[in-house]
């Protein structure tokens, strides 16, 4: 398969490179961790900024190949993450693009691309996490709305959030994989309840939301209802499939950095801790060539990454966590101190064979969709 990039691509990103040297140094201080309405003001600034230059659209309208050139870029530049739009613009917007009507992508995609609105993520539940399909939030029809109650938990960003995608379960009484249903939800619907989670680095990116009786339009159903399994499994392609390209590019800076602290303190005279970088380097430069592998798959297929976002997430996960615990290494007692670089990112780590999928379901994934393994009894 080949992997290098054309002229044009290669134009988009000498382009995209001279427009974030200039903007980059313009933009505004960072606010606190804590500050989310500064925080979300700061992310959607960015975001319009993108917009106005053209860039917005990338995660949608352009090709896989292009977007992972504008994530290797931005990620190399140190440009803004997307933060509270995460959501928006890599899960609930690719998958309204991909499996709403024309009315719903007019709606929503473009408040998303100008940074005017945030969503937020309503899937896992207190009793239903990695068994995403046993969720028991119902939402029964009346008339042209749904009525819907129950919980939702470790929903990203429903602190700041305008919609919430929403998995629903419309029909009780079928199989639990096809009585499910994707709705929009407006965060200010009567009824609905957040309440922060604080994670273990101090940080409130998720909260637990509470639904009573709230009343959500028909019209707000992306695909069929009940075949929101379906539509789910396209939103999990794009958060399992190019949601962590920039993260990629990041552990490879960070690993540039340890080996020069390693140098600078002494330690890279310990040959094991040399051993381990460059296995961790050949680790991450596979995961690169495996993420283009997804993307040019992608280009065959529509642009929706296919199942070897799991095969990504699942080594991802693992060698992000290893990658930190090198960190410590390096920092020796220092990794103590949570004013140190790489300290937090290895608490949040910890986090990454769970979030977006465990690392136990992903192996499923693999075992029956790509190895055509049995499903266990």
């Amino acid at each position: 398969m080949d992997l290098a990039c054309t002229p044009e691509e290669e134009e988009f990103r000498a382009r995209l490179r001279e427009w974030l040297s200039r903007v980059l140094p313009t933009l505004p201080p960072k606010p606190s961790p804590d500050d989310w309405p500064g925080r979300r003001a700061y992310d959607l600034g960015w975001q319009r900024r993108l917009y106005d230059a053209g860039y917005a659209d990338v995660h949608w309208d352009a090709s896989p190949t292009m977007r992972l050139i504008f994530l290797e870029e931005t990620e190399k530049a140190g440009a803004p993450y997307v933060g509270a739009g995460f959501v928006g613009l890599l899960h609930a917007g690719p998958t309204i693009a991909a499996e709403g009507t024309a009315e719903q992508r007019a709606r929503w995609l473009p408040p998303i691309l100008c940074g005017d609105e945030v969503w937020c993520q309503g899937f896992s539940e207190p009793d239903a996490g990695s068994d995403l399909a046993a969720l028991r939030t119902r939402a029964r029809k009346d008339g042209d709305h749904y009525v819907v109650s129950g919980s939702k938990i470790w929903t990203s960003h429903a602190e700041v959030a305008d919609w919430c995608e929403l998995l629903v379960r419309t029909d009780p009484e079928a199989p639990k994989h096809r009585g499910i249903s994707w709705l929009a939800m407006p965060m200010d619907a009567p009824g609905v309840t957040v309440r922060p989670l604080r994670t273990l680095v101090g940080s409130a990116e998720f909260a637990e939301v509470f639904l009573d009786e709230v009343r959500v339009p028909v019209a707000n159903r992306v695909g069929d209802e009940n075949d929101g399994w379906r539509v789910t499994m396209v939103t999990l392609s794009f958060e399992r499939g190019t949601a962590f390209v920039g993260e990629v590019v990041a552990c490879r800076r960070v690993l540039r950095e340890l080996a020069v602290e390693a140098r600078r303190s002494g330690r890279w005279d310990d040959p094991g801790l040399r051993l381990r970088l460059g296995r961790l380097n050949a680790e991450f430069r596979a995961l690169w060539r495996l993420t283009q592998w997804n993307v040019s798959e992608a280009e065959l297929t529509g642009g929706v990454p296919g199942v070897g976002g799991s095969v990504f997430k699942l080594r991802y996960s693992h060698a992000r966590q290893e990658l930190y615990d090198a960190a410590a290494d390096v920092l020796g007692p220092d990794c103590l101190d949570l004013d140190r670089p790489w300290t937090l990112d290895r608490l949040s780590s910890l986090s990454y064979t769970i979030a977006a999928g465990t690392s136990q379901i992903q192996r499923n994934i693999v075992a029956e969709r790509i190895l055509g393994l049995p499903k266990g009894r």
